[in-house]
């Protein structure tokens, strides 16, 4: 049920209000406060913008009390009055962190300035990228896929808020996770679902209206990472019940879930679909096998290529056959030594599903027991698969060269896999050109161009 609420708008003193903070209470004991940039024309270069976009962030108030999310840095003194309106900070207890690129992220250090006790949360890779960004000391409580937050029951609704985390890489950064609220049905995505779209209207309640901007914005971050969006999917319909999308961009989606969520499906089931990919194999908790793998997998989409994570510890058996056998390209890290029975499984998993001459790739996960590197490649030459890249070595902790190199060899296996799509683009394309080419007549052709009225030829 949506809680009936006032909105509350704060503008800054200026004659043309580009900035405004809006908030509004959407569900019970749960209140958004939403960042309206009016007149942003970029987002991360990528893609113009021709409708604004929003930053959201929540709070939640069990007997705890939860912030999902900040906001921009451009918004701190608007943010902040707005804030105060709802809640004290030195009463809040824990920042869950959807994920850190700054837009979402930019006022973590502030909030922490006043409230040194906020418990930050979030997945292993976005804590490390926070304590990256902030460098100052703070309290964290790493959490995954599968895993709760308690914040127990507010006193006044009677509701207990049990958060439920969804692991959720690449949508669109490698360490976002989803939050669900089990008494509200309120699913947190930050990224995934949203829409570049700057309006003061809460909710998706006309339909038509963003239709196109919800599928512009999810071509230009989501479809390059198509089926990390169906896995994420996958783990969105175990959830018993789902009545909104609280987006970090644009409006909450009420009206209409089922729509939306049914049009990320279709429209990644299509990118799929035929296409070729690359699956990029860590272990979760090892090392730096995290961080490593996702700077190969954003090197991979940088050229226009499918990609899939996939965690060693944690992937179904049956679901790691499949992606691994259907994999144009599968990259593998250095395994601890003394490995548990589980991820032994797993391994046995992957290597049994190889096909014959797949590429394949290995890399090092630093983890300070590892199976050594060129064991592992040689292994995989006697198997017969073809080598990607040459193995990655990491002989110290890795600093952003060393995460460059990684990058940069998942953008050359990117390349290599669309080879075959490229030259054949090229072949449709030369086809094309004779075709037209062979409606004209034979003969000598004299072209002429016109400039300030005089013919050249």
């Amino acid at each position: 049920m949506i809680a009936s609420a006032q909105t509350s708008n704060s503008k800054l003193a200026q004659t043309n209000n580009k900035l405004t903070v809006q908030s509004q209470n959407f569900a019970d004991d749960s209140c958004a406060i939403r960042s309206l940039d009016w007149d942003r024309s970029r987002f991360d270069i990528e893609f113009g913008l021709r409708n604004g976009t929003t930053y959201n962030s929540f709070i939640i108030k069990g007997e705890k009390l939860a912030i999902i999310d900040t906001s921009h840095a451009k918004f701190e003194e608007l943010w902040f009055e707005e804030l105060l309106k709802k809640v004290n900070p030195q009463e809040v207890d824990y920042l869950i962190t959807s994920h850190t690129e700054p837009d979402h992220s930019g006022l973590i250090g502030n909030l922490l300035e006043l409230n040194q006790n906020i418990t930050v949360v979030g997945s292993k890779l976005a804590l490390k990228f926070i304590e990256d960004q902030i460098h100052i000391p703070f309290k964290r409580l790493e959490v995954k896929s599968g895993e709760f937050l308690n914040l127990g029951t507010n006193p006044n609704s009677g509701l207990e808020h049990n958060i439920e985390f969804i692991s959720a890489p690449n949508l669109h950064w490698p360490d976002t996770i989803f939050s669900y609220d089990h008494s509200t049905n309120v699913l947190y995505t930050c990224d995934a679902f949203g829409l570049h779209y700057c309006s003061e209207e809460f909710f998706d309640t006309d339909q038509k209206e963003i239709y196109d901007d919800f599928r512009f914005y999810y071509d230009c971050l989501m479809g390059p990472n198509a089926r990390s969006v169906m896995q994420a999917i996958k783990r969105i319909d175990k959830l018993p019940e789902l009545k909104t999308i609280a987006v970090g961009h644009g409006p909450l989606l009420h009206n209409q879930v089922n729509f939306w969520k049914g049009k990320y499906l279709e429209w990644s089931s299509n990118k799929s679909k035929g296409n070729d990919f690359v699956s990029v194999c860590y272990i979760s908790d090892y090392g730096y096998c995290d961080r490593l793998s996702q700077a190969i997998s954003h090197g991979i989409s940088k050229a226009d290529a499918q990609v899939q994570l996939i965690d060693l510890r944690s992937s179904d058996p049956q679901e790691l056959t499949s992606l691994i056998s259907e994999s144009k390209a599968v990259v593998v890290p250095t395994w601890p030594v003394d490995s548990d029975n589980e991820l032994k499984k797993s391994l046995g998993t992957l290597f049994a599903a190889l096909k014959p001459k797949q590429f394949t790739a290995v890399y090092d996960s630093f983890g300070g027991n590892d199976e050594p590197i060129d064991s592992l490649a040689n292994k995989l030459r006697e198997l017969g698969q073809k080598e990607a890249f040459s193995p990655l070595r990491v002989k110290n902790i890795p600093d952003p060269i060393v995460y460059q190199q990684f990058e940069e060899a998942g953008t050359d296996l990117g390349q290599l896999i669309n080879k075959k799509k490229n030259i054949a683009s090229m072949k449709s394309l030369d086809s094309n050109l004779d075709k037209a080419l062979g409606r004209l007549s034979g003969g000598l052709y004299v072209v002429t161009a016109s400039q300030g009225g005089r013919f050249d030829i």
